[in-house]
């Protein structure tokens, strides 16, 4: 089984990777255009760290991003990894925070649900009903878990996707091979429930 990535469109990937330089250099048009392309990706990926907070993350990130842009060096496949970065960290510190205060006791099935919750910007992956992709994403150890969303919703090469999260890029090949067989396994799992069941009796 092999890395899934989204297949790219060559054009429009010039297209941003142009815009990239724009927006370094003050192009607002060109910096809309990177924004609509590399939310959604973060939204997704951010949602499935800290759930229902993920808007607010994701907004914390894009104010330091457009301050730090002009100070940024790099290609498309540069920026969604440093974008990512950004939004992870925003997305860690808020975690943090939450660690450090008090709150009521909650089921692991409503951490789940926060986890996994979706909104209308984010109605379809790739095909997928997107609550219910990232909600199996979500189940994932969390090293699986992130590498899965690092390359297949943000669209990462493996290289990038380890700068994010500090790990060599064949540790991230493997985390995103095994959280990918996991999912293979589960879905295989549910579709064959009825018939593995009345095998067994």
């Amino acid at each position: 089984m092999k890395d899934a990535v989204p297949v790219r469109d060559a054009a429009g990937e010039e297209e941003l990777t142009r815009a990239v330089a724009a927006a370094r250099d003050g192009d607002e048009a060109a910096f809309r255009l990177l924004y609509r392309d590399t939310q959604p990706r973060l939204l997704r990926y951010v949602r499935a760290l800290v759930g229902e907070d993920a808007e607010d993350v994701t907004s914390e990130a894009w104010l330091q991003i457009a301050r730090d842009l002009p100070r940024f060096r790099g290609d498309l496949d540069k920026f969604r990894g440093w974008a990512a970065t950004v939004a992870r960290n925003r997305a860690l510190d808020l975690l943090r925070r939450q660690a450090r205060r008090p709150v009521a006791d909650l089921p692991a099935e409503a951490l789940a649900a926060l986890a996994a919750d979706g909104d209308a910007a984010s109605l379809a992956l790739d095909g997928m009903a997107t609550e219910a992709a990232l909600t199996l994403i979500a189940e994932l150890p969390r090293d699986q878990a992130e590498a899965v969303l690092l390359r297949v919703v943000v669209g990462l090469d493996a290289k990038t996707a380890g700068k994010v999260l500090g790990k060599r890029p064949g540790a991230v090949r493997t985390s995103a091979y095994r959280g990918l067989r996991r999912l293979a396994s589960r879905l295989a799992g549910d579709e064959s429930a009825v018939s593995g069941a009345e095998g067994t009796r």
